[in-house]
């Protein structure tokens, strides 16, 4: 796999996620049982944009001295836009995550537990998938139009997919779940695991954990091979990839209170995926420039929040005259 990855870019990068785990999650952790004001969200959610921004300027002042300017832009391009799409699309688990919770009743002081384990969880499943796709490109470049195909067929499933989420505990794997685990009736404080009577028991906090892990593989098959339309590197696919999941924690307590305003979001995220997988399957016929993908997502991104504040300013216009 051909990567512009060095020993010192893979230890940096290490360095600052350890170091930023520690903060966000252990440490925060230690406070017990607790939810997330919004404003420290807001306030958390501007420092990790802030550290992906300032490691991609670091990144490319390394590149800029080691490779030349060209090879410098063309990479730091490359991960902003990856980081952008990622972005984008982790919005979109943040909602289903805000569906989990609603429909299991899960406290917002306990939800935090679950946040911690399954963004450490989505660290360790993504970084295996990126080097596995990172491998089978390598091996099998015919698998991007795979990929291609894929991104168009979900962007236009996501766009006519309609939202319920009476439906979840009908689903087969929440069935299985509960029919093989020894389960309490309710949640037990902060605990996945409980012991009455001598017997373990499983709480209903795992079986959400378990869903929230689900969630993310579920949106990972969506959210790498976009990236992959964008650069097949595994450095920088999985360097943007994490930085946008380590926010996911402070992004979701800053859109749990709004979530229902942004209703217009899914069908610009699948507009994003359109667009990539058309653009996956059209490269050896015209090739898309970063610039212009980073352009074209961005703009989409745009118009979509606009034409949101239009249908919300509508709706609130509507709900007072009634």
């Amino acid at each position: 796999m051909n990567t512009v990855g060095t020993p010192m870019l893979w230890g940096g990068f290490a360095v600052v996620v350890a170091t930023m785990l520690v903060i966000d999650l252990l440490l925060q952790g230690r406070r017990g049982a607790h939810t997330m004001s919004m404003r420290q969200a807001a306030v958390w959610s501007i420092v990790w944009v802030s550290l992906s921004l300032l490691f991609n300027a670091a990144f490319w002042w390394y590149l800029t001295q080691t490779e030349g300017r060209t090879v410098a832009d063309t990479q730091a391009l490359a991960f902003l836009t990856g980081y952008l799409i990622e972005k984008a699309l982790a919005v979109d688990n943040v909602f289903v995550w805000l569906m989990l919770f609603s429909y299991f009743a899960v406290p917002a002081a306990l939800q935090r537990r679950v946040l911690v384990y399954g963004i450490l969880g989505a660290i360790v499943l993504r970084t295996v998938m990126i080097f596995a796709g990172s491998w089978l490109i390598a091996q099998f470049s015919w698998l991007l139009y795979v990929f291609g195909a894929f991104l168009l067929f979900t962007g236009m499933k996501m766009a006519l997919a309609k939202e319920d989420e009476t439906g979840i505990g009908d689903k087969p794997l929440v069935r299985w779940l509960r029919g093989h685990l020894r389960m309490t009736d309710r949640i037990e404080n902060e605990h996945f695991f409980v012991r009455k009577k001598g017997l373990l028991f499983a709480t209903p906090l795992l079986l959400v954990l378990i869903l929230v892990e689900l969630s993310d593989v579920i949106f990972a098959v969506d959210s790498i091979p976009a990236i992959f339309a964008v650069t097949t590197d595994p450095f920088i696919v999985l360097t943007s990839n994490l930085f946008a999941i380590l926010g996911l924690r402070a992004m979701y307590f800053l859109l749990a209170g709004v979530a229902e305003r942004f209703s217009m979001l899914k069908y610009g995220l699948s507009v994003i995926l359109m667009f990539i997988g058309i653009k996956m399957l059209i490269v050896d016929f015209f090739h898309i420039p970063i610039a212009i993908s980073l352009g074209v997502v961005g703009g989409i991104l745009a118009v979509t929040l606009l034409i949101n504040a239009w249908v919300n300013h509508h709706n609130d216009k509507k709900k007072a005259q009634e």
